[in-house]
């Protein structure tokens, strides 16, 4: 089966978008939950995701419940990995370079991030792991389908 890492801001946009066929993050929480794909997530990404979800925008449009039943879901029913690759400034952000070590860490297919500017600097591939956008995984999911 294939494996991925989400980063945080694809797994907010995509509570947000969930109920929303027109979502591509809501779209790939679905197909996750539908178990066509092995969600790969670490302390720190959800970290980042309960930070996220805990700003004015998304306590707007989300309940407390909801947010603490995403956390609950993403702990534990996504593969947790614990960082065992030491990256060392392979991005301009210690953030980033968590997320990648977090991917290699957990052995993952995939790195699927909206940040252009990560893409560009790492490339298509690092240690395995492709690195690519969410329509771009969309497109590998749906020859898996």
């Amino acid at each position: 089966m294939i494996s991925a890492v989400l980063d945080a801001n694809i797994i907010a946009s995509g509570i947000l978008g969930f109920r929303n066929p027109d979502s591509i993050p809501g779209t790939l929480l679905r197909l996750w939950r539908k178990g066509i794909f092995t969600l790969v997530t670490s302390e720190h990404i959800r970290s980042e995701v309960k930070n996220l979800l805990h700003k004015p925008y998304f306590i707007k449009h989300l309940s407390a419940q909801e947010i603490s039943r995403v956390q609950a879901l993403l702990r534990f029913q996504a593969k947790q990995v614990f960082i065992t690759e030491e990256l060392g400034n392979v991005t301009t952000s210690p953030e980033d370079d968590l997320v990648i070590a977090a991917a290699v860490s957990g052995k993952a297919d995939y790195l699927v991030t909206g940040d252009l500017p990560l893409l560009r600097t790492v490339g298509k591939s690092y240690k395995g792991v492709k690195l690519m956008s969410p329509i771009d995984f969309l497109e590998v999911l749906k020859k898996q389908i």
